[in-house]
């Protein structure tokens, strides 16, 4: 018996009328992709989505010369998952978009399905990994990235990868406790710089957006 992908609604805003016809067509390629809305800014998005959809596809830079930034706040204050395209690869934009809320930041020039996986990840609360973000976070030298002793970045991609507290210690060949331990550290770091990590989830997303682990 074949896997059928849960459908995941899609909104998109961008004030390029020939790209949304593209990614109008492009998602209707993908079965579990539906999308919903499409607006030039976010103001019109707000007046114009019919529900909230799973992910929203937002330009990076849009028309109407509202803050990248800004624009990613206003959609994550209202709990909306954000992906982020751009045409160009801003680096230090890659890196703010995702501090202001959003999950994903992508330049227009990839293929279907890669855009497909990203806003498969972003619709499940994940970071949507990609080449353009992997170098934004690696030319990026602000002081909000935790400096991990080799202890504590060890535990911490054991434990984001996937395995218990308890299989991450074993990996690192300390006791589940001191492993606790580690991570509680890590938690803290993170949060002296800005970024708080509070669960499973956020310290997976962390260590993506350093490049940590993919």
């Amino acid at each position: 018996m074949s896997h059928v992908r849960p459908e995941i609604s899609v909104s998109v805003i961008d004030d390029d009328r020939m790209l949304l016809d593209g990614i109008r067509a492009w998602l209707a390629e993908a079965p579990d992709l539906r999308l919903v809305c499409t607006a030039g800014t976010v103001d019109e998005f707000f007046a114009a989505e019919p529900a909230p959809a799973d992910v929203v596809v937002l330009d990076l830079l849009l028309a109407d010369r509202t803050e990248p930034v800004e624009n990613v706040r206003r959609l994550a204050v209202r709990d909306r998952q954000v992906l982020v395209v751009s045409a160009v690869p801003y680096v230090t934009h890659g890196v703010d978009v995702l501090r202001a809320g959003a999950l994903g930041y992508l330049t227009k020039d990839n293929d279907l399905p890669t855009l497909a996986a990203a806003i498969r990840d972003v619709a499940q609360g994940r970071v949507a990994h990609s080449p353009e973000l992997a170098y934004a976070w690696s030319q990026d030298s602000r002081p909000d990235r935790p400096k991990l002793s080799p202890q504590e970045q060890a535990v911490l991609v054991a434990y984001a990868s996937g395995m218990t507290l308890t299989a991450a210690a074993r990996r690192v060949g300390v006791q589940p406790a001191t492993a606790r331990r580690y991570l509680d550290r890590v938690k803290a770091k993170y949060a002296e710089a800005g970024r708080p990590t509070y669960t499973k989830l956020d310290l997976a997303n962390r260590a993506r957006e350093d490049d940590l682990i993919r």
